[in-house]
């Protein structure tokens, strides 16, 4: 597996499983940093700065998803990865997790070799993220964020505005769920009154356009981009 070092910081308060998931991606050339409750973990992620925090849902003094949500208020960071690795594993708490911004949500036990491939992956969409600002390429969809087009097996694809904003919005952080509230605000902005049918609307657009299906409803959440 391919390693991609970087500073991971590991926020729960039980220290068997601390001590277990540190020593494993310690030795995948991980920089490790640890916090013992949500409180610790706003504190640590300042003063550490990570590429990715791993985070727990049921701790004292603040829980996981508050201590996420306030993370996501703060500029620097909007983007960075987060993931719950939590024993909570039923569908209403894993709601719960994505609407505040976490990238991804696992359940506890989970195998070290599994959990290092979700956190690769992340880190490596986020740092793909960096290299590719202002062109996104999946395969044979292309999208220039520049020229604002989008081309599909060498083919060019005619979107309006509101379509190609809405796809490059999606596309800039495939595997991650976009909320519909964000969505409306960052396409259509704060000045326009538009409903959720919008998004479904643009959304079938798009498939319709491209021809394959790109973007997946997280029921009762919102989008994300993934390729078919």
């Amino acid at each position: 597996m391919e390693v991609l070092p970087g500073k991971i910081l590991i926020v729960d308060d039980e220290p068997d499983i601390v001590e277990f998931i540190s020593y494993n991606l310690k030795s995948k050339g991980y920089n490790i940093a640890v916090a013992r409750d949500g409180v610790e973990a706003i504190r640590k992620a300042k003063e550490f700065r990570p590429d990715l925090i791993l985070m727990d849902v049921m701790m004292p003094n603040k829980d996981g998803i508050q201590a996420v949500k306030e993370l996501r208020q703060l500029p620097d960071f909007e983007h960075i990865a987060i993931i719950f690795l939590t024993a909570l594993n039923d569908e209403k708490s894993e709601i719960a997790g994505l609407q505040v911004g976490a990238d991804d949500y696992l359940s506890k036990p989970i195998k070290p070799e599994l959990l290092a491939t979700r956190i690769s992956a992340a880190l490596r969409r986020f740092r793909k993220d960096d290299d590719q600002e202002n062109k996104l390429s999946f395969g044979d969809l292309e999208i220039n964020k520049t020229k604002f087009t989008v081309t599909y097996k060498g083919d060019e694809i005619i979107l309006a505005k509101k379509e190609f904003e809405l796809l490059s919005l999606l596309a800039s952080k495939p595997g991650r769920v976009f909320l519909r509230n964000e969505i409306l605000q960052r396409v259509w902005g704060t000045d326009v009154i538009v409903g959720d049918r919008t998004i479904d609307v643009h959304i079938r657009k798009i498939r319709q356009k491209i021809g394959i299906d790109l973007i997946t409803t997280v029921k009762g959440v919102g989008y994300k981009f993934e390729m078919p």
